[in-house]
Parts: C-alpha cells; structure tokens; sequence
C-alpha cells in the first residue's frame, strides 16, 4: 500500500461518512453542508482516477451553484424540523432492508469477479499532450450517445414539468377585480345604521 492508497482511503471513507451525515442530520443546513462534503470527497476520488475534467465540474457546477441555491432555498424555508423527523425512526428497518436488498442485488449480478487490479488494471501514464476532455466527448458522444440523449429528453421533461408546476394558477389566491370595483355603487359599499336613542 503507498501513499496514494492512503488518499484515496481518505477520500472514500470521508465520501461515506459524509453521506451518512446527509441523511441522519437534523439541521437541514448541516445536511446541505455534509453533501457539500461528500461533493468534494468524491472529485478527490476522481482527480485519483485521472478524470480531472469530471472532478473540476463536479465542484464548480455542484459545489459552486447547485448547493449554494440549495443552501439558500434550505435557509430560507421555515421547516418544522420535528414534525419532519417524526417517521424517520419507524421506517429505519425497511431502509435498512432495503439497503440490503439493493447491496445483494449488486454483487449477484456484478459479482466480485468483475472487480480488482487483474480485470481492470491501472491506466498507463499518458504523455504530456494527453486531452481528459476529448477523450471523454470522443467515448459520450459514440459509445453512450442514446443514453445522453435520453438523458437530456428527461431533464428537459424534468424543468418543462417544473415550469408548469410553478406557474399554474393559484386556488385559494384572493385576486382584486378592476371592473367590479368601478361598477360598485355607493348603497352598495355603505350602510348606514340610525342609533336607537
């Protein structure tokens, strides 16, 4: 084992930890922080496995925009911390069963044969004018190119059913309406009462 065994071990368990964290936090901020965490122990791990170019986005689209909008949105609600932890203890055993359906799922049909040095052994050093990105576009845009596309279709399905939720018209919103206010006469707003003394 050499030192960049012992990163890469540093950078796994801190991805998993953090992970953890997300989910048994109770602050939701510390949530969005320990994801922020597992975010960066994760490009670490990337940077590790010579894709460079997936680590940098990884922090400056994920950590740099999407968390910092999740933050604020996170910051900004006023969530009812109690009422939103109180089924998370009695439905602990069936996400702990299903956690090991899903783990004995893996290694069934992945298998431990598929994994280790022998079957996938360390990339040979690439040469100084070696290109992360073209490599990446060349293997995304020939060899996965339905799966992308498919992607983006259910991403933009994604953001067109988001739009329409937020724009749809209100049920409960009490709106002014300009002509009824103009034909209003002045018998119809007022009314007097005499006193009875």
């Amino acid at each position: 084992m050499n030192f960049i065994h012992l990163i890469f071990y540093a950078f796994a368990i801190a991805a998993l930890v953090s992970g953890f964290m997300v989910v048994v936090a109770r602050n939701p901020v510390h949530s969005v922080l320990f994801l922020v965490l597992t975010f960066f122990s994760m490009a670490g791990v990337w940077i590790l496995l010579r894709a460079e170019f997936l680590a940098l986005i990884l922090v400056l689209v994920y950590v740099g925009a999407v968390m910092t909008l999740f933050l604020f949105v996170v910051m900004m609600l006023s969530i009812n911390q109690v009422s939103e932890r109180e089924g998370f203890v009695k439905y602990l055993p069936w996400a702990a069963l299903m956690m090991l359906v899903i783990t004995g799922m893996i290694v069934v049909v992945v298998g431990p044969e598929h994994f280790g040095l022998t079957q996938m052994p360390a990339p040979p050093p690439e040469g100084a004018n070696f290109n992360n990105i073209a490599n990446l576009g060349a293997v995304l845009y020939t060899d996965y190119a339905y799966a992308f596309e498919i992607a983006a279709v259910i991403l933009l399905a994604g953001i067109v059913a988001a739009i329409g939720l937020a724009h749809r018209e209100p049920r409960d919103r009490k709106s002014q309406t300009i002509e009824k206010q103009i034909a209003v006469r002045p018998n119809e707003r007022l009314r007097i009462i005499k006193d009875s003394k």
